[in-house]
């Protein structure tokens, strides 16, 4: 039994805003447990003040310190170094780094950036870095799940800057093992007493089995078939209600 359980949200709690079958109350069983709760994701559309508000909307019984983000990460990595960004990021999350200085960047942002994904911001990027700017990223996720569908996320765009300026990103959430380890710090649990459940068989539950933690697959959201040959020895579920009956 593991005595801290760590979720990622889209895919395993929620499809396009709406709950997947029995996560409400699966969340509801491991808040009353005695194993520790918290909620990882590398969502970079959003600020973490919205996933929370829009979480406590779908019924989720969460705490706001419960929430870590990868954006909340890379804020927390700029203000650590005194750095000042150039944000290639989603107008949505613009409002998380607004109290940092952006005149005159000295480091390049890169998060789910949508249209901005343009040619302009990506060489804007691009000559920063190759005046030696770090080049900072939520991730390497290749894709997410939104209506239905794959869509592109910022792994691709950070793997072209970083061949295009021949440098290599600071990675601050998931993959990350730094992003784990902060999570656990938080909590005050071993890694190896601690369970990532994700629906990203790469970023969410490799990544968290390297680092020392338990993995756990769940078949929903961007899960495909086949998804387990990328996370071998980790455990599967076919959704997050299942896992926890067999906590509980």
């Amino acid at each position: 039994m593991p005595q801290a359980v760590l979720l990622d949200i889209s895919g395993v709690l929620h499809e396009d805003a709406v709950p997947l079958p029995g996560a409400v109350e699966a969340v509801q069983r491991l808040q009353a447990s005695d194993m520790a709760l918290r909620f990882v994701t590398n969502t970079s559309r959003k600020t973490a003040a919205t996933v929370y508000a829009e979480l406590l909307e779908m019924g989720f019984a969460v705490e706001r310190q419960q929430i870590f983000t990868a954006p909340g990460a890379v804020k927390g990595y700029l203000q650590q170094h005194r750095l000042r960004p150039y944000l290639l990021i989603h107008d949505n999350l613009i409002p998380e780094f607004e109290e940092l200085d952006r005149h005159d960047p000295n480091a390049v942002v890169v998060c789910d950036a949508e249209r901005r994904f343009d040619y302009a911001h990506l060489d804007d990027a691009f000559q920063l870095l190759q005046d030696g700017a770090p080049l900072l990223a939520v991730g390497t996720n290749r894709y997410f799940r939104r209506q239905g569908r794959l869509h592109l996320d910022a792994g691709p765009f950070v793997k072209a800057l970083e061949y295009a300026a021949d440098t290599r990103a600071i990675i601050l959430g998931k993959p990350a093992g730094d992003f784990f380890r902060a999570v656990l710090e938080d909590v005050g649990v071993e890694a190896a007493d601690a369970l990532m459940v994700g629906d990203d068989a790469e970023a969410d539950v490799a990544a968290a089995m390297a680092a020392g933690l338990q993995g756990c697959l769940v078949k929903s959201g961007k899960y495909r078939e086949g998804d387990e040959n990328r996370a071998p020895g980790a455990r599967a579920a076919t959704s997050l209600a299942e896992l926890v009956a067999t906590l509980s």
